[in-house]
């Protein structure tokens, strides 16, 4: 320490008495302490005082919780964000020469984005839109930001995707969700620029089949002269200027041609964008082989040209890092069959090398082999599927099938999975005990989700078992969470189904509409209206929809054993939709079995639980599959007063009479 800094006196910057701190507010000891680059700005957060301290005397509060029409939030969205709530800290700045305070953020704009440097920012509101999000999406106004006044003028109204500051703090881009394009806008004037609508392909995901605005490719940062940005198309990235003028593919149209997805990788974690004249590295992968790698351009400035491969391989590729000061990178690789271990090259990807050997133990283990397959849907889509068989399969022999689905699911071709217990099957274990696992991939119409999974499903299945190795009596189907409706709708409509397990599945739309997702505390309206569920609207508009999607309708059809999973803590899927379900299936006659741990949510998450949840579910399967023994709580069910006990065979060793007894009640 010098000695002028070990006798300067501290001063306060920020306190009680500060001009400009808003009425009843303080310094926030939630708030972030951060200096801009030049550290000339300080940044803190404030936030009101806390209210006296009532005194012991004070009656304690009535547990009550008042849902007023008006509220912004629903009170159980109040609730989850309670804590962060409480915690809540608006950006303020303080000019470190003369102590001149601003306030920046406020409870009616309380979002602020700065540039790394700290020198310009802009500030964001979502309040105006909170209602909506219950029902349809996130909104938010983006503001012009002065940090030396506070001051802030609105230059976006409505932004359903955010806004991107450029490395100056001039400008942002933003997208149009209503004119489908992308817009510069100049933070000082206010002045939008179109920069995408002439531009002769979409910059908006070509495959979006939910009832919503389809979502940009994104941004794949700012150039370092801050007047043009890279934007991704659904292959290539291109770059284009603020003015809106003579925009170019840099990757010339290699991306598309070839069905290659080209993005731009950060090698550099403390870039703030990227330089024009420094070659570029991308990920790369083939959207039909699902093959990946990296490649390299040579810039920006160097103009539109074929990016030159660097490395690809039949695996899923990723994870690219550099190292500071070295011509040095590691990355990770992995196949459904190949740990994803750690391997270094050159940048040049020189003779790359593998650094880890993290799994061992796999070898001398019965695997399988992941490949991708397609099939022709009942509306004469040709769709991708992945195709898991034995290590050791045999096309002249018959197998039992276990198919798995959810939405798209090819992409995971490369994917390495481990044998493990958890939620949903696991796949090694399954083709280790000759299983062929089939994947599908499902297209949707929106309106006709369930009927969308039975165009799909089944003619995929039909379609494998048209190629002789497939038992049609031995065909078992799993799925959780959307995969589990989809499940419980094909049921009602199929019987090519051995047995099935559902896991936290919607059986009733018209009640799980106006329900809670307690994670979020978010009402579950939105799913149906704009997301997952793809009704396209609220139930009172589309009440056919809603009634003709929902299993629960048409359970009388069901004549599958049906085996489900929902947990009296689940917070997403409310667990009354599975009792609905169990409670119909039951009354009608029908085999069905619900597990339910409890105090756990959606997936399970402790590890005894998984371990005895797998076994149950592989004990269900391989009797109705594999001709297993069927197990005893199959056959005679867990009495409340056993539940959970870990000698399970104990169990069952109780008098006729008793179990008879205990089932009456």
């Amino acid at each position: 320490m010098s000695a002028s800094s070990a006798t300067s006196a501290a001063r306060v910057l920020a306190g009680p008495s500060t001009p400009g701190l808003p009425d009843g507010h303080g310094v926030s000891e939630h708030g972030s302490l951060e200096f801009s680059k030049d550290g000339r700005r300080l940044f803190l957060g404030t936030a009101p005082l806390p209210p006296p301290d009532p005194g012991e005397d004070a009656p304690d509060p009535i547990k009550v919780d008042l849902w007023h029409w008006k509220d912004p939030e629903l009170q159980t969205v109040q609730k989850v964000r309670a804590d962060q709530e409480k915690k809540r800290a608006y950006r303020a700045v303080v000019t470190v020469a003369d102590g001149r305070f601003v306030q920046l953020a406020t409870p009616d704009i309380p979002e602020i984005d700065l540039t790394d440097e700290g020198t310009a920012g802009i500030a964001r509101s979502s309040v105006p839109y909170l209602p909506l999000v219950s029902w349809d999406a996130s909104y938010s106004d983006i503001y012009a930001l002065d940090l030396a006044t506070g001051e802030k003028r609105r230059v976006v109204e409505k932004a359903r995707y955010g806004a991107t500051l450029s490395p100056d703090g001039r400008a942002i881009v933003t997208y149009d969700v209503g004119a489908r394009a992308w817009f510069g806008v100049d933070l000082a004037t206010g002045a939008r620029t179109d920069l995408t609508s002439a531009l002769p392909v979409s910059f908006e995901d070509e495959a979006w089949d939910l009832p919503d605005s389809p979502r940009p490719y994104g941004v794949a940062g700012w150039l370092d002269d801050g007047r043009s940005v890279l934007l991704y198309d659904r292959y290539d990235i291109w770059q284009v200027p603020l003015d809106g003028r003579d925009a170019r593919m840099l990757t010339d149209g290699h991306g598309r041609r070839e069905h290659l997805v080209y993005r731009y990788v950060k090698l550099d974690p403390e870039a703030t964008s990227i330089a024009a004249r420094e070659p570029m590295v991308l990920s790369v992968r083939n959207e039909r082989t699902k093959a990946s790698g990296f490649a390299r351009h040579a810039g920006p400035a160097a103009g539109p040209a074929a990016p030159t491969t660097l490395y690809t391989a039949e695996r899923m590729v990723s994870q690219l890092a550099k190292a500071k000061d070295a011509d040095r990178v590691i990355f990770r690789r992995q196949r459904f069959d190949e740990y994803p271990d750690v391997w270094t090259s050159t940048l040049a990807f020189a003779a790359p090398t593998q650094v880890t050997h993290a799994n061992p133990q796999q070898e001398g283990i019965r695997w399988g082999r992941a490949s991708l397959t397609s099939y022709v849907n009942a509306d004469g889509r040709t769709l991708d599927a992945l195709l898991i068989v034995p290590e050791d399969f045999d096309p002249s022999q018959q197998y039992p099938l276990m198919v798995y689905i959810y939405e798209e699911l090819s992409d995971s071709l490369h994917q390495y999975r481990a044998p493990a217990p958890g939620t949903s099957i696991n796949i090694p274990r399954y083709v280790s005990n000759g299983y062929v696992v089939l994947m599908p991939d499902i297209s949707y119409d929106t309106g006709y989700p369930g009927e969308s999974a039975l165009k799909c499903v089944v003619p995929a299945v039909l379609q494998l078992v048209d190629e002789g190795f497939i038992d049609r009596q031995r065909i078992g189907i799993q799925g959780h969470s959307w995969g589990g409706y989809q499940i419980s709708y094909l049921i009602t409509r199929t019987d090519l189904f051995r047995a099935v397990q559902a896991g936290a599945s919607v059986v009733n739309m018209t009640s799980a509409y106006g329900g809670i997702r307690w994670g979020t505390g978010l009402s579950r309206a939105f799913q149906y209206e704009k997301t997952q569920s793809r009704i396209g609207g609220p139930p009172w508009d589309y009440p056919l929809q809603f009634i003709e999607n929902s299993p629960l309708f048409w359970v009388e059809k069901v004549t599958t054993p049906y085996m489900t999973i929902h947990n009296d803590e689940d917070d997403a899927v409310p667990w009354y939709q599975g009792i609905e379900f169990f409670s119909a299936l039951r009354r009608l006659g029908k085999e069905a079995y619900l597990f339910n741990y409890n105090g756990e949510k959606h997936g399970l998450r402790e590890r005894d639980n998984q371990k005895h949840w797998t076994v149950h579910m592989d004990e269900f399967f391989d009797h109705h599959l594999k001709g297993a023994p069927k197990p005893a709580w199959m056959e005679q069910g867990v009495r409340y007063l056993d539940r959970g006990r870990r000698d399970v065979g104990a169990l069952f060793k109780a008098t006729p009479e008793a179990t008879s007894d205990a089932r009456s009640h």
